[in-house]
């Protein structure tokens, strides 16, 4: 059977636009959670990508409903694939890479294999994934389910959380905290601004992040 789920509230613009200032790397400064496994990487060098996710869940050999979400997805979604635990056959490559960036799909994450890897970064269009294979789905149809929670990279993702993704990971909120994360971050990399131009003054960086401090303290049993 294949499970579909309404599709998920779109992200709000004025957030969107807050995380496109934000690098997911400032974020990983003040927050624990939410980080995908990193092995799942960008086949593109620089990319960053803001959006809803649109989450799927398809068994090893099954790429049907992937193909039936072209239907129903909207500009600006991610879509986040849960492979069951494969990781040997591809259900993303250049056909599926043209056919989403027509349609204004941000990106894709992939808990598994994507194929085409020239074509994907010819068309220069988001893909995160485990790596690369020649062995592709089919339409089997075996089933899957969209739009429902999902698990990718060591997390519970569920449709409507919002996704940042870089070159240096993808970072996946629930929608109520991307704006919080998002000024926070945004402030932070103001003031990494401000503490490399000090640098470039001549002060020493961990007097101006008092790890220095912090040492001496802890050793002198301040602390």
């Amino acid at each position: 059977m294949y499970h579909i789920g309404p599709m998920p509230t779109a992200i709000d613009a004025h957030i969107s636009r807050q995380l496109q200032d934000c690098e997911t790397a400032t974020i990983g400064h003040f927050r624990e959670s939410g980080f995908v496994d990193p092995a799942i990487h960008s086949l593109l060098a620089r990319t960053r990508v803001v959006g809803t996710a649109v989450t799927l869940s398809l068994p090893p050999t099954d790429g049907t409903l992937l193909n039936h979400a072209m239907r129903l997805v909207r500009p600006g979604d991610v879509l986040v694939i849960d492979r069951q635990g494969d990781d040997r056959h591809a259900c993303w490559g250049g056909v599926m890479t043209q056919v989403a960036k027509g349609l204004g799909v941000a990106g894709v994450i992939i808990d598994g294999m994507a194929t085409d890897a020239l074509s994907i970064r010819e068309q220069e269009f988001p893909v995160w994934c485990r790596g690369v294979s020649a062995l592709t789905t089919k339409l089997a149809g075996l089933g899957g389910t969209m739009n429902l929670p999902v698990s990718v990279g060591g997390l519970v993702i569920h449709p409507g959380d919002i996704i940042l993704a870089d070159e240096n990971g993808v970072l996946v909120v629930p929608a109520q905290e991307a704006g919080t994360i998002a000024s926070k971050a945004v402030s932070l990399q103001q003031q990494e601004e401000a503490i490399l131009q000090r640098v470039a003054q001549g002060e020493c960086l961990p007097d101006i992040s008092g790890a220095t401090e912090l040492i001496e303290r802890i050793n002198s049993g301040e602390f």
